[in-house]
C-alpha cells in the first residue's frame, strides 16, 4: 500500500512538472532609449558627473550615485538590473570584461535599431527616424496573424513613432506611444491617468514621460495578459541628447525601479507567474568622452545623411556597443556572459521567439539566429 502512495506521489509530481512545463510561455520586452553600456556595468561615469555643463548641482548628484568603486556605482545607479536580473538570469555587454554585443544596422540610432530588435533582419533603407510606415513585418505583427497569439501581443513605447515602426495601418498590433491616450474603460485609473498624461507638461514634442508609458503597459497586461508585451522607456535618451547627465541619470534608476515592479508585478500575478520570460536591452548606445556622450550615429550616417560628419568625422565611435539582460523560465542562471563572437542586436527576435516556445524559422527563415548561450 505505501509503495502503491509513493508511485502515485511521484506521478503526482512528474504531472505537475509536466504542466508547469506545458504552461503557455510569455515574454515581457523591455527597451531603455539609448543607455549605455557603460553606466550599466560601472555606474555614473567621473568624466560627466564631474562636468558642470552637464551636471548642475554636482555634489548633490555625487551624494547619490557616487562611490569610488565601480561595483558600488553599478549599484547605486541600477541595483535590480544589476543584483537581481544579472545574478539569476544573464547579461551581457560588459566589453571590458569579454562580454559584447553591438547593433547590425550601419546606422546607430533609433528607428534602425528598433527594426532589427523587432524583426530580427536589418533593413538599410530604414536610415531615418522619420515617421515612415515600416515595410518589414516585426515579431509583434508574425504572432498576431497566429491564432494562439491573436490580439496577443502589444506595445507601449514613450516615443511617438512606434505605430510607424510596427506599422499598426498593416500589422492591426495593440500599439500605445507617444501621448495616445488609453480607453477609459480599460482599468479603474484610466481615466485620470489620461488627464494627467494631458496636464503634466513633458520637456518633449514627441516622448511622454515613462511614468505613463509603464502605468499604462502595466495595467495593460494586467487586463488583457497578452503573451507578448514590448515596453518601450525614452527618456533617458532624450535626457542625453539635451545635455542633461543628471536627468539621465535619474531616468535610469526610475527606470531600474519600473523593471523591479514589473517582475514583482509578473511573479504575483496568475497567468504570467513562472512562466514569463523578461527581457531587457537597448537600441543603441552612445559616445564614451564629455565630447561626444551626448550622440549616437555612425561614421555612415554622418557622411551619406548629412548629420554632422564635419564635427565628427570618424562618427560616434562606440554608438553601436550595446547591452542586454534577461531572466525568467526560459533563461539560464549563468550571470554575465563571456561572448566567444560579438553578438548581435538581430538576434533578439530569435531570442524572444524561442523563449515564447516558438521556432523562429518557421516564423521568419531570414531572421538572425537567437542567443542560444542564454536559453535553457
Amino acid at each position: 500500500m505505501k509503495s502503491m502512495i509513493k508511485i502515485t506521489g511521484l506521478s503526482l509530481i512528474l504531472l505537475f512538472n509536466n504542466m508547469a512545463l506545458a504552461a503557455p510561455q510569455n515574454v515581457v520586452l523591455v527597451t531603455l532609449d539609448g543607455v549605455r553600456w557603460q553606466e550599466v556595468f560601472n555606474g555614473a561615469d567621473s568624466k560627466l558627473i564631474n562636468n558642470k555643463e552637464f551636471v548642475k548641482q554636482p555634489a548633490h548628484l555625487k551624494s547619490q550615485f557616487w562611490h569610488e568603486n565601480p561595483q558600488q556605482r553599478q549599484q547605486l545607479l541600477m541595483p535590480f538590473l544589476t543584483q537581481t536580473i544579472a545574478k539569476q538570469g544573464v547579461i551581457i555587454g560588459d566589453r571590458a570584461k569579454g562580454s559584447t554585443m553591438s547593433v547590425s544596422n550601419p546606422w546607430y540610432f533609433s528607428y534602425p535599431g528598433y527594426n532589427e530588435i523587432l524583426t530580427g533582419e536589418v533593413d538599410e533603407s530604414i536610415n531615418s527616424n522619420d515617421k515612415v510606415f515600416n515595410p518589414n513585418k516585426t515579431i509583434l505583427e508574425r504572432l498576431n496573424a497566429q491564432p494562439e497569439f491573436k490580439n496577443s501581443t502589444a506595445l507601449f513605447g514613450s516615443w511617438d513613432v512606434f505605430p510607424f515602426i510596427v506599422n499598426t495601418q498593416r500589422s492591426k498590433v495593440q500599439v500605445n506611444a507617444g501621448f495616445m491616450p488609453v480607453a477609459d474603460d480599460l482599468f479603474a485609473d484610466a481615466p485620470l491617468l489620461n488627464a494627467l498624461q494631458t496636464e503634466i507638461p513633458s520637456p518633449w514634442h514627441n516622448v511622454r514621460l515613462d511614468s505613463f508609458t509603464y502605468r499604462f503597459a502595466k495595467a495593460y497586461m494586467l487586463a488583457k495578459k497578452p503573451r507578448l508585451l514590448v515596453i518601450s522607456l525614452g527618456e533617458t535618451d532624450d535626457f542625453a541628447h539635451d545635455g542633461h547627465y543628471d536627468a539621465y541619470l535619474k531616468s535610469a534608476k526610475q527606470s531600474d525601479a519600473f523593471l523591479k515592479d514589473l517582475w514583482q508585478t509578473i511573479q504575483s500575478t496568475a497567468g504570467y507567474k513562472n512562466n514569463t520570460t523578461l527581457i531587457v536591452t537597448t537600441d543603441h548606445g552612445r559616445g564614451s568622452h564629455a565630447s561626444d556622450w551626448q550622440h549616437h550615429s555612425s561614421r555612415r550616417a554622418l557622411l551619406e545623411l548629412n548629420l554632422g560628419a564635419d564635427v565628427f568625422p570618424n562618427g560616434i565611435v562606440g554608438s553601436e556597443h550595446i547591452w542586454l539582460a534577461a531572466i525568467g523560465p526560459a533563461i539560464k542562471n549563468n550571470g554575465l556572459i563571456k561572448t566567444k563572437n560579438e553578438l548581435k542586436q538581430a538576434q533578439i527576435a530569435a531570442t524572444v521567439l524561442k523563449a515564447l516556445g516558438q521556432n523562429p524559422n518557421k516564423i521568419n527563415p531570414n531572421m538572425a539566429p537567437a542567443i542560444n548561450e542564454i536559453l535553457k
